[in-house]
């Protein structure tokens, strides 16, 4: 396997697929890089060179107790930018992964990057405050993080359902991904998987927006139930500089297995734009 250690020691997972230009796919919560699989070998086929790595405490990388916190995490992909020696990247980043990408661009100053892609996204903030209102409210944080402790591998049995649409969206995904994507949370363990969520729903973005300065596209579903579209891609795309949105009508959170055609299409045309 090939291994990262990052500047706090944590080593993390990494996939490196492809020659080209450099490609980095942030996955989202509470999954792994394997999510990213089918899009990395379309793009490596295409003449990129498409890198993907596992979060911290998630997937194949190590598990410490700190560093769930966007400013840590940021660092990550740094480190693992600086670590393979990349320039001229593209940084694509799932649900959680856009605020992954979000803070890069600020704490790093988007170094190295020449593009960026916000695929159904919590940039730039999800929770419901008075100068915030179509985020979602604390309470129902709350209710997701007792639900985790409670039992963490019945809530996940239930959440993909609604993370897919499954029974709302026709024809979204079959009972293997779901079964897949069950089994990708539970290699997380139950810290990181806690703090991770309290990170993506209370850390506020609007500030790193204006430090976008690179061709943006943002993709969203307009049927997502995990990150409603009107608090972040629709957001993102008024406070981005530039941006193209994308709206997949009545989609639901997990694009990349949904509308998995589409979204490779969408992502190798601006990549060759």
């Amino acid at each position: 396997m090939t291994m990262i250690k990052t500047r706090t020691g944590t080593e993390l997972y990494v996939k490196d697929w492809g020659q080209g230009r450099p490609i980095v796919l942030l996955h989202g919560w509470p999954l792994t890089s394997d999510t990213w699989d089918d899009f990395a070998m379309e793009a490596a086929n295409a003449g990129f060179r498409a890198i993907s790595y596992d979060r911290r405490g998630f997937g194949r990388s190590e598990q410490p107790w700190t560093g769930y916190d966007y400013d840590t995490l940021s660092d990550d992909l740094a480190d693992v930018i600086e670590g393979l020696g990349l320039s001229d990247v593209t940084l694509v980043g799932f649900s959680m992964g856009g605020g992954e990408v979000a803070r890069y661009m600020s704490r790093h100053g988007g170094k190295g990057v020449v593009k960026a892609a916000l695929v159904a996204s919590v940039v730039p903030f999800m929770l419901k405050t008075e100068d915030n209102p179509e985020g979602t409210s604390e309470a129902k944080f709350a209710e997701m993080t007792e639900g985790m402790k409670e039992d963490r591998a019945q809530f996940f049995r239930s959440f993909f359902k609604s993370f897919y649409g499954v029974g709302v969206f026709t024809g979204s995904v079959s009972d293997a991904v779901l079964d897949w994507s069950f089994n990708q949370a539970m290699m997380a363990g139950l810290k990181p998987t806690l703090a991770c969520a309290e990170a993506f729903a209370t850390t506020d973005f609007r500030p790193d927006l204006a430090h976008f300065r690179v061709p943006t596209l943002i993709i969203h579903g307009t049927g997502d139930e995990t990150v409603p579209i009107d608090a972040s891609g629709r957001a993102a795309a008024d406070g981005i500089s530039g941006a193209e949105l994308i709206e997949y009508e009545g989609a639901p959170h997990g694009l990349f297995a949904s509308h998995k055609q589409r979204l490779t299409e969408d992502l190798l045309n601006f990549l060759k734009k």
